[in-house]
């Protein structure tokens, strides 16, 4: 996934107060993220993710009100990274059918990294079941507006409704995530090519090429077709 989105920009004049109050936000939200997606959000604690960012406790509360808010905008980095990817991916001279299995591609490669441990979006929100909570609202939004995106891809290539396929697509995508982290990876990863592909197939009414696209499995990589960008639902490495 791309680096996270710098939401306060120093002006680079003067003694770099305003850079270096920044960095640290930014090493901030990168600790955090790498934290609660590892350990969970509840777990991390103030005290840890200073010391671990290398900033002090005036620094945290200078820029995030509580640990909570600070969750909110780890929630809202990778919600952007992704649609900037997505952004990246429709914009590119390519195939919609093959934006989507893209899309599929790169999560089948998240799902086999090491470190995964399921989706961030639905983590956070096991941890925050409340639906007036912040931060499960701040998942919400982000879960829409990919169903929304997905749902406005399939309809770029039928005339049929696309409904039924976005919402299909995101629980084919909840799903392999889930079981990549539960079970087998590389068996969830294969399962949610093919029903990526079979959507496709029925919702355009035919077959790509007349077969249906191969599904990655031991020793095959996607081919360079699908094999497009990152889509993680998790934050960067460090």
């Amino acid at each position: 996934m791309g680096n996270m989105t710098q939401t306060e920009t120093g002006t680079g004049t003067g003694t770099g107060t305003g850079r270096r109050v920044s960095e640290a936000r930014e090493r901030l939200l990168r600790t955090a993220g790498q934290l609660f997606y590892a350990e969970g959000i509840h777990t991390v604690g103030v005290d840890r993710l200073v010391a671990e960012a290398k900033v002090t406790n005036a620094t945290f509360y200078r820029h995030f009100r509580s640990k909570e808010d600070l969750a909110v905008a780890y929630i809202g980095s990778v919600d952007q990274a992704i649609r900037a990817q997505i952004g990246s991916l429709t914009a590119a001279d390519l195939p919609t059918d093959d934006i989507l299995r893209g899309i599929g591609a790169s999560l089948v490669e998240q799902i086999r990294a090491p470190g995964y441990r399921g989706c961030a979006f639905l983590n956070a929100a096991a941890e925050f079941p409340a639906p007036d909570h912040p931060v499960h609202q701040a998942v919400v939004q982000h879960r829409e507006w990919f169903l929304q995106t997905i749902t406005g891809l399939f309809a770029e290539t039928s005339d049929a409704p696309a409904e039924h396929a976005g919402r299909h697509f995101v629980m084919l995508r909840d799903g392999a995530m889930s079981a990549g982290y539960l079970g087998d990876p590389v068996l969830a990863g294969e399962t949610l090519m093919r029903g990526i592909d079979g959507l496709l197939r029925v919702h355009t009414g035919r077959a790509r090429d007349g077969a249906a696209s191969p599904a990655p499995g031991p020793g095959r990589e996607p081919s360079a077709a699908t094999a497009l960008s990152g889509i993680d639902c998790a934050p960067p490495g460090p």
